[in-house]
């Protein structure tokens, strides 16, 4: 028994380690602020809440069954790189392109439908959990356990890991605007831009490291 509590203890560990920095869910508080500026303080909460259940149904079906799905598809990480990359790329420069005027709350809240589309895409998928977590948490779940013994303690890592990136998520983005308010409207625009193109950059980075992988396939000239 102290030996498995050990192993869980330490899947959960890797599994928070491996996903927080890519995640980075303080980093996306500005830009979750930014994009549900619409919205009303309530609404905003229930968004955030929104957001960390979805993020963790995805964190956790990567993990799983994540490189099963990519079997079945004829996919390869890669290729989920390379397509999430761009994807991240045009979020990042939509922010940062995007004018500082505040948007006026509707009088009218948006239904059900809307929020929860609206809570997955873009903001789920891919600002806060993307291509990078993704592919991680793939990597991470790809070790599939010989006994059973072994995978209900594997999964059991694995559920708590996913359970702690979650909740981080929901704390930040369901206090953004107290993060962002200590820091002043002059603070709050600067660490938006940055944010928005630090957004880009790892986009960027996303797309090259696929890109790469896929180049390094190809046979050399002179053997074509």
């Amino acid at each position: 028994m102290g030996t498995d509590f050990r192993l869980v203890a330490e899947g959960t560990l890797l599994v928070f380690a491996a996903l927080l920095p890519i995640v980075n869910p303080l980093g996306g508080a500005p830009v979750f602020l930014a994009m549900t500026a619409d919205c009303s303080p309530a609404l905003r909460a229930t968004m955030a809440k929104r957001i960390a259940f979805n993020a963790f149904m995805l964190l956790l079906g990567s993990l799983l069954i994540g490189s099963h799905v990519l079997e079945f598809f004829g996919l390869s990480v890669p290729i989920v790189q390379v397509g999430g990359g761009v994807v991240v790329c045009a979020a990042g420069w939509d922010l940062l392109r995007s004018n500082d005027e505040v948007r006026v709350v509707p009088s009218a809240s948006p239904s059900a439908a809307v929020i929860a589309s609206r809570a997955f895409y873009p903001l789920t998928l891919p600002l806060t959990v993307g291509p990078g977590s993704i592919s991680v948490a793939i990597t991470i779940g790809a070790h599939h356990p010989a006994s059973m013994r072994s995978l209900l303690v594997s999964g059991l890592g694995n559920l708590a890991g996913v359970t702690l990136i979650a909740a981080t998520i929901f704390v930040c983005f369901r206090y953004a605007d107290r993060i962002m308010r200590g820091l002043g409207d002059t603070g709050a625009s600067v660490v938006l831009r940055l944010s928005a193109f630090i957004l880009l950059c790892i986009g960027v980075q996303i797309f090259w490291s696929g890109a790469s992988a896929l180049l390094a396939t190809l046979p050399p000239l002179g053997t074509r």
